[in-house]
C-alpha cells in the first residue's frame, strides 16, 4: 500500500489560544501535544512556540530549546519540524508607511533562523511567500523577499536541514521552482501546498490541480486546508497521491460545532482517512526514507 507521512501542526502563531483550550502555549504542553500527536499516528511534527505568559507567538530560543529538548527525550522517534515563518509581516502605516503598526513581527534572516542553527531539526519550514492577508491578519503583509530566502535556504542547506517549502499560491511556487532550478535548494523539494489562507491560492481542487503541474518533477509534496477544509483537503492530497498536514494550527474543530480536544483527535482522524483511502501511515523512519531525511 502507498505509504503517506502526517504532520501535525502543533501550535501555530495565529491568536488562537481564546478560541480553544486545547491548543498547546508552554513548552511542556507543546512537547507533551506533539508527543501524544505522535503517538497517535503523525510521523512530522511543525511546531512553533509561544510566551508562556501572554499566549502570543514568540521567537524566543530557550522556548524552542525547551520544547525541542522534551520531544527528542520522548521514545517517540517523530520527524521535527520548526517554523521559521514567525518574523516576516509588517504593518504599514497610512500617512507614513514606515510609520509600523500592530502586526509588525518583521526582522532579519538570521535571527528568523537562529533557533534552527543551534538546534538542527530534520526539517523547518520556508515560507517561500509574500502576500497579503485577510481575517485576524489583514493589517500585515507577509514578507519574505528572495534576498532573505536566499540566505536562509543556504543556512539550512549548509547544516543539513531540509527546508519544507511552504507556498500558497502560483507565484510562490514559480519562485520555490526557480531556487530549486539555480541550485539554492536541494533537490527534488519538499513542498507544502497551503490553501484557503486569504489571499492565497483557495482550497479547491481546481487550484491544488493547477498548484501540481507547476511542481518540479519528482518534488514530494503536502497539501492542507485551513478550518472547514482541513479534512476536504486531506481527502484530495490522497487521492492526488501526496500527503497530508492536519493539526491545531490549522483547525480548531473536530467536525461542525464541536471544538477539537487535541492534537491528537485531529491526527486520528487523519489516519483513518488515509488508511480509508487504501494506504498506509507512515512511521517517522519511513517519512525519513521518503524525503531522504537524516536523523540527528
Amino acid at each position: 500500500m502507498p505509504e503517506v507521512f502526517i504532520t501535525c501542526a502543533v501550535t501555530g502563531s495565529a491568536d488562537t489560544v481564546g478560541k480553544n483550550p486545547a491548543v498547546p502555549v508552554t513548552p511542556e504542553q507543546i512537547a507533551n501535544s506533539a508527543i501524544d500527536a505522535a503517538k497517535a499516528g503523525a510521523s512530522i511534527v511543525h511546531v512553533h512556540v509561544r510566551d508562556p505568559e501572554t499566549g502570543q507567538a514568540s521567537m524566543a530560543p530557550d522556548l524552542y530549546e525547551a520544547t525541542a529538548g522534551r520531544i527528542r527525550e520522548s521514545n517517540t522517534d517523530v520527524v521535527l519540524n520548526l517554523t521559521t515563518g514567525y518574523g516576516g509581516r509588517i504593518s504599514l502605516g497610512l500617512e507614513n508607511p514606515f510609520d509600523l503598526g500592530p502586526g509588525t513581527t518583521m526582522t532579519s534572516p538570521q535571527r528568523r533562523i537562529e533557533h534552527v542553527l543551534a538546534l538542527k531539526p530534520e526539517i523547518c519550514s520556508l515560507d517561500v511567500a509574500t502576500m497579503n492577508s485577510g481575517g485576524i491578519r489583514d493589517e500585515s503583509v507577509m514578507i519574505n523577499s528572495p534576498p532573505h530566502l536566499r540566505y536562509m535556504a543556504r543556512a539550512m542547506r549548509e547544516n543539513g536541514v531540509v527546508p519544507e517549502l511552504e507556498v500558497f499560491d502560483v507565484g510562490h511556487v514559480r519562485l520555490a521552482r526557480h531556487m530549486l532550478e539555480v541550485d539554492q535548494i536541494a533537490p527534488p523539494g519538499f513542498f507544502q501546498l497551503c490553501l484557503g489562507i486569504e489571499w492565497g491560492a483557495p482550497a479547491t481542487p481546481a487550484a491544488l490541480n493547477y498548484l501540481l503541474t507547476l511542481l518540479p518533477e519528482g518534488a514530494h509534496w503536502a497539501a492542507f486546508g485551513i478550518s472547514r477544509d482541513q479534512l476536504p483537503l486531506a481527502g484530495l492530497s490522497i487521492l492526488c497521491g501526496g500527503h497530508v498536514r492536519t493539526g491545531l494550527e490549522d483547525n480548531l474543530y473536530l467536525r461542525k460545532g464541536e471544538l477539537a480536544p487535541s492534537n491528537a483527535v485531529l491526527v486520528e482522524q487523519a489516519v483513518t482517512l488515509v488508511e480509508m483511502f487504501g494506504c498506509e501511515p507512515a512511521t517517522p523512519a519511513e517519512a525519513r526514507e521518503i524525503l531522504n531525511l537524516h536523523k540527528p
